[in-house]
């Protein structure tokens, strides 16, 4: 019984706890609607804003008003001609180096090579660092990394480090390129660089570093811009340390170099390249010359010839790749240098041709809209690889286009190529011309977001002009070329004797006549002249 009363008492206050919890929500419902009219109430007197319409009593937008982009460079000559320019960048590191106008194209009278060499030994030991490990502990100081880079008319040294660390690195600058050591070992060093450079070019599957001297040497046979960026393997022992520095001691003077930075105030900046270019002086002012050799400073203007470089041998393959064997060829025609009216023209007209590799994924960002791909690439199974390149100096240019395919195909891929120059004086259409400009445009503007990029860029036009054109001008040129300039540009192109150069299997490349017949031909043909391309070969 008294188990069973145990039970009862239970559930009763089961029951009890229940209503409790009922009157509890019925409670807060309540509550809940009470203040659900107070709200409704107080909203009906002050209603929100809508999203649509903007914020009332707001003060008017202030904006920032950026620098005029003419006055961002400053440009300094110091007492022997040397140019200092710089370019105040926002960010905690800087870029600065030595443009120089000096490379192969003045090796008229010098063993060629010399400035491959010179790429080897820089940064490296000077008066001032004992090794090269000391010299590049000093930039790790103010973590700080260097290179330096030859093209056919210039040479670049580059330091990219903390701005703090400016006059150690304009120090450093100055001590590579006008007091370097050039010991026996380091010259033994760079020789034997380059003979293993030049051992590994002919046994990589790309082309472009030996074809980019070929078609030079085509197209400037024997002077200036023909002679070879690449040490040819006959000079490798040739050159040494006298010739080295009677070629420094020519070119490597005051009138012919810019030393530049972006990310640096421009007055300390002045002072450290004064102390350390003008007030020390370089090796071969104390040194005397070992070596009876004195030639003058070539300064004669680039003769285009056009012509033909063919070179018969086996291009390696991909180890593993499923891909053919390969011939290339590159056809050129000699276009305008950087400081001509038609440059920009030129440059947009190269834009438009485009062009790439065969496997090269992406959408419009990445060419595939250029004639070379909707024309070529797109229309011909066995190219694989069709590109443009425009090469602008200081007194002439070279337009070419580079390309490839298996060497039973490169009769019809060579008269595809020369039809394809010839078509560029043909009609242009307004969308291709819009893209071309705005994809150049593009192209400049995130090309100078990089600090070493407008670092070159400085040195280059202060080099060549004595001072800087903002990028906001070559914008608006971009944006004035019209239709009727591509295809003036293009005829004035066509008009001169191309040049050609080929490496590989060349059994069934046309003759230089039937190539420069067809790229003469008025008709605007897609195929080769008198001959139907058969599409199913293999």
């Amino acid at each position: 019984m008294s188990h069973v009363a145990d039970v009862k008492l239970v559930f009763s206050r089961l029951f009890s706890l229940k209503n409790g919890l009922s009157n509890i929500r019925w409670g807060s419902r309540n509550l809940s609607r009470e203040v659900d009219k107070t709200a409704n109430a107080k909203t009906s007197v002050t209603p929100l804003p809508p999203l649509s319409e903007p914020m009332p009593n707001l003060p008017p937008v202030a904006y920032s008003k950026a620098k005029s982009e003419d006055t961002l460079t400053e440009v300094t000559v110091l007492s022997n001609g040397l140019r200092v320019a710089s370019e105040k960048k926002f960010g905690q590191f800087c870029t600065a180096g030595v443009v120089i106008d000096s490379g192969p194209r003045y090796e008229v009278a010098y063993p060629n090579g010399i400035c491959h060499f010179l790429e080897k030994l820089s940064f490296g030991a000077t008066h001032k660092f004992a090794t090269r490990d000391v010299m590049l502990r000093e930039l790790e100081r103010h973590g700080g990394i260097c290179d330096c880079q030859g093209s056919r008319d210039t040479t670049v040294y580059a330091t990219s480090a903390d701005s703090k660390g400016l006059e150690a690195v304009t120090q450093v600058l100055a001590e590579v390129t006008l007091r370097p050591q050039l010991s026996a070992d380091e010259i033994e060093a760079a020789r034997q660089a380059v003979a293993f450079e030049l051992e590994t070019l002919s046994m990589r599957p790309e082309q472009e570093t030996i074809l980019m001297d070929m078609i030079h040497a085509a197209a400037y046979r024997g002077n200036t811009l023909g002679l070879p960026k690449i040490c040819p393997k006959e000079n490798v022992n040739k050159i040494d340390r006298g010739i080295i520095l009677n070629f420094l001691k020519h070119h490597y003077t005051p009138d012919r170099m810019v030393v530049a930075a972006v990310g640096v105030d421009h007055e300390p900046f002045v002072e450290y390249v004064q102390k350390y270019f003008v007030d020390m002086k370089p090796t071969w002012h104390s040194e005397g010359d070992e070596t009876n050799f004195q030639p003058v400073v070539d300064k004669s203007i680039a003769q285009y010839t056009g012509g033909s470089q063919h070179e018969e041998c086996e291009i390696p393959l991909y180890p593993g790749s499923d891909l053919p064997e390969l011939s290339h060829i590159v056809i050129g025609l000699e276009s305008c240098s950087h400081g001509d009216p038609d440059f920009v023209a030129t440059c947009v007209l190269n834009m438009m041709m485009g062009g790439g590799g065969s496997f090269s994924a992406g959408g419009p960002g990445k060419g595939m809209y250029t004639r070379l791909y909707t024309n070529v690439l797109n229309r011909y199974h066995w190219m694989f690889n069709a590109t443009a390149y425009n090469h602008a100096y200081g007194d002439t240019g070279l337009f070419c286009i580079h390309s490839a395919s298996p060497p039973n195909r490169l009769y019809d891929t060579t008269l595809v190529i020369a039809r394809e120059l010839a078509n560029m004086a043909g009609k242009v259409g307004e969308t291709e011309l819009k893209r071309a400009k705005t994809q150049l445009q593009s192209m400049l503007l995130m090309n100078l977001e990089a600090r070493p990029v407008v670092f070159e860029d400085v040195g280059r036009q202060v080099l060549a002009t004595g001072k800087r054109k903002p990028p906001s001008f070559f914008i608006n040129e971009i944006e004035k070329v019209t239709a009727d300039d591509i295809v003036r540009v293009a005829k004035r192109m066509l008009s001169t004797r191309p040049a050609i150069a080929a490496r590989g299997k060349l059994a069934h490349i046309p003759s230089f006549e039937e190539i420069q017949a067809n790229m003469n031909s008025s008709k605007a043909d897609p195929t080769p002249q008198n001959r139907r391309l058969d599409f199913f070969r293999v």
